[in-house]
C-alpha cells in the first residue's frame, strides 16, 4: 500500500494520534509518505502528485478533510478522513471509529463510498466544504469559538453561542433553483451532511448522495428562539422526527445563491474565509471518494 498522509499540525488538540496510527497502519513494503502544514503550507500545493499514491489520509479538522476532499474531487482518489479536530463533523456523520488501531484495520480493508460535496463562491475565492456553509450566525459562533477550541473543544461553540445571544437580523433573499425566496433571519446553512455536534441533528432526511443541498433559513429574532428547532434536533435522535417550528424554513436545491441586507459572514465546515455575503453555491454529486467502514458501508450501500 502506497498512502499520502496529509497532517495539519494546527488542528484540534495536538495529542499525536496520527503517529499512533501510523505504527498501526503501516506493513511490510508500504510506502507511507507525510507531509505536514501548520497553516503556512496551503494544503493544495501537498496534493499535486496524490494520484500516484493508493489512498490519501487527510488529519486535521473537518476543515482540513473539506479542503483535501476539494482539491482531489472527482479524481476518483480514496481519502481517509482522520478525525483530529475539535469537533470532527464528518467523522460524526459518517459513524467513522476515533480509535488509531480501528481508523488503520478499515484503511486497509478499503471499502469506500462517493459522497458529494458543497462548493461556494465568495469574495474573489472558491471553496469546498464536506459537512455544511453558512452565513450569519453560525459564521460568528465559529469564528469566535476559535480561540477557545484547543481548551474547550466542542464546548466553544456553545460558549460562543451564549455570547451572541441577540445576532444580527438581515433581509435574506435566496435564488434556489432559479426560485426565488425572501426572508428574515439570523443566517442560511447549507447542509450536505446534517449532523452537528453532540450528534444532533440539524435537518432530517438529508441525504449527502442525492445530488441536492438542504437550505436551512433561522428566522427566529434571536438565538433564544432557535431553542425549539434545537430540541427538535435531539428529538429525532430518537427516531420522533419533529418539525423544527416556525424558527426554521428548510429548502433543498442544486444550485443557491444568497444575498443578505445588512451583509452576512460566511464559514464552511468551521472555516472562516473572511469574505461576505452575496455568495454563490452548489452541489458537486458524489464528488468526494472516503474510505468507511464496513458497518458503514452495509448502512448506506444497502
Amino acid at each position: 500500500m502506497e498512502l499520502l498522509v496529509i497532517n495539519n499540525l494546527a488542528s484540534g488538540f495536538q495529542d499525536g494520534l496520527v503517529y499512533d496510527y501510523l505504527r498501526q497502519v503501516a506493513a511490510d513494503g508500504d510506502r507511507i509518505e507525510m507531509r505536514c502544514t501548520d497553516g503556512t503550507t496551503p494544503i493544495e500545493s501537498l496534493l499535486d502528485d496524490a494520484g500516484s499514491f493508493d489512498a490519501v489520509v487527510a488529519a486535521g479538522g473537518d476543515g482540513t478533510i473539506a479542503t483535501v476532499a476539494y482539491r482531489l474531487a472527482d479524481t476518483g482518489i480514496p481519502i481517509l478522513p482522520f478525525p483530529a479536530g475539535t469537533g470532527n463533523l464528518l467523522a460524526t456523520n459518517l459513524d467513522e471509529p476515533l480509535e488509531p488501531h480501528a481508523l488503520a484495520l478499515i484503511t486497509r480493508q478499503m471499502r469506500t463510498l462517493d459522497f458529494d460535496l458543497g462548493q461556494i463562491r465568495c469574495g474573489g475565492g472558491t471553496f469546498g466544504f464536506c459537512i455544511m456553509a453558512g452565513a450569519g450566525y453560525d459564521a460568528t459562533i465559529m469564528h469566535d469559538a476559535q480561540p477557545a477550541k484547543r481548551t474547550l473543544g466542542p464546548f466553544a461553540y456553545f460558549q460562543a453561542a451564549l455570547a451572541n445571544a441577540a445576532p444580527q437580523v438581515s433581509r435574506i433573499e435566496l435564488d434556489i433553483d432559479g426560485r426565488t425566496v425572501c426572508s428574515e433571519g439570523l443566517g442560511v446553512l447549507l447542509v450536505n451532511f446534517p449532523r452537528i455536534q453532540f450528534e444532533i441533528p440539524l435537518t432530517h432526511g438529508t441525504d449527502a448522495r442525492d445530488g441536492a443541498l438542504e437550505v436551512a433559513v433561522l428566522k427566529a429574532e434571536n438565538a433564544f428562539g432557535l431553542i425549539p428547532a434545537l430540541v427538535a434536533g435531539i428529538m429525532d435522535r430518537d427516531g420522533e422526527h419533529p418539525g423544527r417550528s416556525e424558527a426554521v424554513d428548510i429548502y433543498r436545491g442544486r444550485e443557491v445563491q444568497v444575498r443578505a441586507d445588512p451583509p452576512f459572514q460566511i464559514q464552511y465546515d468551521g472555516e472562516t474565509p473572511g469574505c461576505a455575503t452575496p455568495f454563490a453555491a452548489a452541489v458537486l454529486p458524489r464528488a468526494a471518494r472516503f474510505i468507511v467502514s464496513e458497518d458503514t458501508y452495509k448502512r448506506i450501500s444497502g
